[in-house]
Order: structure tokens, then C-alpha cells, then sequence
């Protein structure tokens, strides 16, 4: 009978039944024999946690002192110090000292012990290390008479120079504190002058801001077209003169700077009827030097004024009166000076590039008169006043500018101005 190579032998079967088994068993008893162990580990660490924690405990309460106590007891002690000091009592001194020192110790030592177990080997090594070095030295230095030495030293010392070297010293150093102080002051003193000029400074700048403001809102109608009454230009004229005496020469450069390109200092045609403005036809209105009228007739507002080192480009200071003003290093490039009074002024090193002294030529201009009326055809009287003028150091002076000067600037003037007036009349014949 032939056995089909499917079928299944009922002995094999049985033997991996049993070894499936087997292995099911030996797994289970690996899994409760690990358990077993985890579980037995953790008893013997709690074990071993729960003993040390009384170990611990029972050394920290061997050495246990209550605060309180301690602290209390420590205070009595000293005051029985202090009683038996002042009574100058032995037994009450020795006996608060010992209890002190008692009580101390005890309250000091477990923090001392904690702090020698907290510290290393290597550390303790070096502290002893460095305890034993003090003592080597302090042993050799007694083996070699160092100690001696000095004792003998000291005896021969002469004390009293000494002492007089220190009063020396005690003076020098009453002077040197004497000198900090001074400087001290003076630093003070500069901080707080730096301060008041920077606030000073300030306060002239909204003031100045305000001006702009105020000027605007009188000078202009509710359009914004120009409406200068007799009356509102006499006000504006008065609070520009009392602005211009309060400020300094960087706020009268920057009131002039607004000034003059608001066109409210230049000469404006009127229509001989009410004195209003006349516009040109390009969106401005039209200038007329011989018979126009100002919104702001500077006149004597900038007489014997300090303008020194500062910005006047484009301005228009014609037909004003500068008699002794100081323009030292001024920037004059483009300013209108022509009818101006510079009698007596001082220009030393300003830049004069286009700066206008005239109108018409060179050769047939001449200075402003009070009487006769200027001709800006010819030049005649549209000059400025340059008498006794200081031209010295000054830039970029055309030569047209260097022969009016020189030709009206009188002997004082042409020895200042740059290059020489050599060939140029004195037609001032002073």
C-alpha cells in the first residue's frame, strides 16, 4: 500500500505538540523569574534608601542644635561679656566667653564638617598646601634672622622723620583732595553750562518757530494771498526787531534765511491805489527796487549785529543798515548788498562769490545817497556804503567787486582788500 506524500504521521504531530509546549513553559517561568529579580532589586534599594535615611538621620540629630536655643544662649553669653568688661569683672568676662565659644563651635561645626565633605581632594590638598607654604616661610624667615633684621632695623629707624614725612604726606594729600574738588566744580560747572546752552538753544528754536508761524498768519489772508497793512507790517517789522536783538547769530541767519526767501524783505510793486501786491504773471509778484515797498523793512535792525560764521546765501539784505556789523567767515554767495551801510564792518575772510555790491557797471556805479534817487540802469547811487570796510582774507572776490571796493572803500579799505587796489582810482578821495 503506498502512503500519499501529503498525509500527515500522527507520532511526528504528537512530538512538536510537546515541544511547543515545553517552550511555552520555560518562557513563562524566564518572564516570572525576571519579574522575581526586577521586583527583589527594588526592595533592596528601598531597603537600602530607607536605612541610609536613618543612618543620616541619626547622625543629623546626633549633631542637632536648636536654633532658637542656641541663639538665645549665645546673646546671654555676650551680654555677660559686655557686663563683666564693663565692670571689669574676670570670672563674669571668662565664664560668657567659654559659654560663647561653646555654643558657637556647636552651632558652626556640622556646616564646617559639611563643607570639608563637599570639598574635594584635590582641593583640600591645595589649601593644605598653601597653609604649609605661609609656615615654611614664616620658619625660614625666622632661621635666617629676617625677623631680627627688621627688629634692629626698626629701632635704628629715625621715627620722627617719619612722622614728619607723614605730615608731609597728610598735607599733599589735603592738597590733592583740594585740587580733586576744584576739578570737580569745575566739570560741574561745564556740564551745567553745556546743559543751559543746549535748553538755551532750544527754547530759541521754538521761539524762532513760532515767529515763522506768527509772521505767515499775518503777513496772509485766509487763500493765502499776501495782505500786508500798514498796520500788520508795522507789527511784523516790531516783533522781527525785538526777535533779532534776542537770539544769536545763528538765529538771525536762519530769520534772515526765511526772510529773504518769503520774498518778504524783498521790494514788492504795489498798486498805487490801496497798496496791494501786483502780481508778475508767472505766479509771484512783481519786484520794483525803486519805488516797491517791503513787508519787512529790516533798517537798523542788524546795526553793530554779530553774524559771524554763518549762512547768508541767497539773502537779501540790500538797503539795510549794517554799520559795524561782524561778518567774519561769513558765506555771502548770492546775498544782495547793494544800498547796504556797511560802514565800518568787518568781512575778513568771507566768501563773496556773486555776491552784488551794485547795480549796473563797475566803472559808473556808486554808493547809496540820502537825497538823490538810485538809477538801476546806470548803477548810480545803487552801491553800498564800503567805507573803512574789512575786506581781509576774502574768497572768490571778482574782480568787478575788487575795483567798486577799492574805488569807494576809502585808503582804510583798499589796504585790506585781497590782490591790491593798484591802478584803481580813489574816487572816495579819503
Amino acid at each position: 500500500m503506498t502512503t500519499e506524500p501529503n498525509s500527515r504521521n500522527p507520532n511526528s504531530t504528537e512530538a512538536q505538540l510537546s515541544s511547543e509546549s515545553a517552550t511555552t513553559d520555560n518562557a513563562a517561568q524566564g518572564q516570572s523569574l525576571t519579574a522575581t529579580m526586577a521586583t527583589n532589586q527594588q526592595e533592596g534599594q528601598i531597603s537600602r534608601e530607607m536605612q541610609s535615611g536613618i543612618i543620616v538621620k541619626q547622625r543629623s540629630t546626633g549633631s542637632y542644635v536648636a536654633p532658637r536655643a542656641a541663639a538665645l544662649v549665645t546673646l546671654v553669653a555676650i551680654a555677660i561679656i559686655l557686663f563683666g568688661l564693663i565692670s571689669n569683672n574676670f570670672w563674669l568676662t571668662s565664664s560668657g566667653s567659654i559659654i560663647a565659644l561653646l555654643i558657637s563651635l556647636r552651632v558652626l561645626w556640622p556646616e564646617i564638617t559639611n563643607w570639608l565633605n563637599e570639598v574635594s581632594a584635590t582641593e583640600r590638598s591645595l589649601l593644605i598646601a598653601t597653609v604649609g607654604v605661609l609656615f615654611a616661610i614664616a620658619g625660614l624667615l625666622k632661621i635666617f634672622g629676617v625677623y631680627q633684621q627688621l627688629i634692629r632695623w626698626g629701632s635704628q629707624f629715625n621715627w620722627e622723620a617719619v612722622g614728619s614725612l607723614a605730615e608731609w604726606t597728610g598735607a599733599v594729600g589735603q592738597i590733592f583732595i583740594a585740587i580733586l574738588a576744584v576739578y570737580i566744580a569745575w566739570r560741574q560747572y561745564v556740564i551745567s553750562k553745556d546743559l543751559t546752552i543746549q535748553q538755551n538753544r532750544i527754547t530759541q528754536q521754538q521761539t524762532i518757530d513760532a515767529y515763522f508761524q506768527g509772521i505767515s498768519e499775518l503777513a496772509l489772508d485766509q487763500q493765502g494771498f499776501l495782505e500786508d497793512w500798514p498796520q500788520e507790517r508795522a507789527i511784523a517789522e516790531g516783533r522781527t526787531a525785538a526777535l533779532l536783538s534776542s537770539v544769536d547769530s545763528e538765529g538771525k541767519a536762519k530769520i534772515i534765511r526765511f526772510l529773504s526767501q518769503s520774498k518778504l524783505l524783498t521790494p514788492i510793486k504795489r498798486d498805487q491805489l490801496l497798496g496791494r501786491p501786483i502780481f508778475n504773471g508767472y505766479g509771484g509778484y512783481e519786484e520794483d527796487r525803486e519805488y516797491g515797498v517791503r513787508v519787512i523793512d529790516l533798517g537798523v535792525m542788524l546795526a553793530g549785529a554779530d553774524m559771524s560764521y554763518t549762512d547768508l546765501r541767497w539773502t537779501d539784505l540790500s538797503d539795510a543798515n549794517l554799520v559795524r556789523a561782524n561778518l567774519t567767515k561769513c558765506d555771502l554767495v548770492k546775498a544782495n548788498l547793494a544800498r547796504t551801510i556797511l560802514y565800518d564792518a568787518k568781512l575778513p575772510y568771507a566768501d563773496l562769490k556773486a555776491t552784488r555790491f551794485f547795480y549796473g557797471k563797475a566803472e559808473t556805479a556808486t554808493p547809496r545817497s540820502r537825497t538823490e534817487l538810485p538809477d538801476y540802469t546806470t548803477g548810480v547811487h545803487t552801491g553800498a556804503v564800503v567805507e573803512n570796510v574789512d575786506f581781509t582774507g576774502v574768497q572768490r572776490l571778482s574782480e568787478e567787486q575788487r575795483y567798486y571796493c577799492c574805488a569807494w572803500g576809502g585808503t582804510k579799505t583798499r589796504g585790506t582788500i585781497p590782490g591790491g587796489c593798484e591802478g584803481i582810482p580813489n574816487k572816495l578821495g579819503k
